[in-house]
């Protein structure tokens, strides 16, 4: 018998193997060589919660870019911007850079924000036709629903009480027409730092876990 006839009854006989097994419904063995753990698909929905946190992060820093300019326009160079870094006690302060764990930073993210939408009433009473006040209220709700997906225990998070939130906004109100305006364009910006930050803080938790997760899928 020749080899390429030897040839062709081997390769009909392993279709024919193929054939049979589809029929009966087995499923087919994926190839030994690339093999995946448990753990590296575990991480893939997670990197994708990491883009994802990320992009809406963005979406909330974005507005808050054109404070300064929209306050020195109104200001018209009397005001300097650096003097609204003068944060009051009931502004939320960000993660320490250090002695804090990924979980109490996130709950320190989530409350902070939610202090921020009640303190945002404050700026809206003040600037009611301020363009970036609808797109940061729209987006923090998103930002603080993907800070909650990331911790283990997000009914840790607290939102202020009714006569908490008023407590806060009667602290910010005063009879002069200037302080209530400068108070609301803190407001705006110590929002924006505390963003910028809170970027920062994630990162630093996550982008050991993006890295593992691309090098897993390299190899």
């Amino acid at each position: 018998m020749s080899s390429k006839l030897t040839l062709r009854m081997l390769l009909a006989a392993v279709t024919l193997a193929a054939l049979q097994l589809c029929a009966s419904g087995a499923p087919l063995e994926e190839p030994t060589g690339g093999e995946t753990s448990g753990e590296e698909g575990e991480e893939t929905p997670d990197l994708m919660g990491t883009l994802n946190i990320f992009n809406i992060w963005e979406q909330v820093i974005a507005p808050t870019k054109r404070h300064e300019k929209e306050f020195e326009e109104e200001f018209q160079g009397n005001v300097d911007y650096i003097s609204l870094d003068n944060k009051r006690p009931s502004f939320p302060v960000k993660c320490p850079d250090s002695n804090f764990t990924k979980e109490a930073c996130l709950q320190r993210l989530a409350e902070g924000l939610l202090n921020y939408t009640v303190l945002l009433k404050h700026v809206e009473k003040e600037y009611p036709n301020c363009s970036m006040l609808a797109e940061i209220e729209a987006s923090v709700p998103l930002l603080i629903t993907q800070i909650k997906a990331k911790m283990r225990k997000s009914e840790r998070v607290k939102a202020l009480t009714s006569s908490q939130k008023e407590q806060l906004l009667k602290e910010l109100d005063n009879p002069d027409t200037y302080a209530r305006k400068m108070t609301a364009h803190s407001v705006l910006s110590s929002l924006r730092f505390f963003l910028i930050d809170g970027k920062r803080s994630i990162r630093r938790w996550e982008t050991p876990k993006r890295q593992a997760a691309n090098t897993g899928s390299t190899n």
